[in-house]
């Protein structure tokens, strides 16, 4: 994608790019939110060990990674 070529197709390629990567943040967003709302609780309850705490908050910015990472491939 190049903007500088005067091509329009450009702009529209850029503006598909940014729909998808703010698509990609919030689906981020949603799921960095979700893993908190419910280990946290749990974790501070008690109902949930701490390696299994720190198992899901590396599983939980794994995905994440992986999530924006799909970026790339479109």
């Amino acid at each position: 994608m190049h903007l500088h070529r005067g091509d329009l197709g450009g702009v529209a390629e850029a503006y598909r790019m940014s729909r998808r990567t703010m698509r990609v943040i919030y689906q981020n967003l949603l799921l960095s939110l979700g893993y908190n709302v419910l280990a946290i609780p749990l974790a501070v309850s008690g109902q949930l060990a701490p390696w299994m705490a720190c198992t899901a908050m590396a599983l939980s910015s794994v995905t994440v990674v992986c999530n924006a990472l799909r970026l790339q491939r479109a």
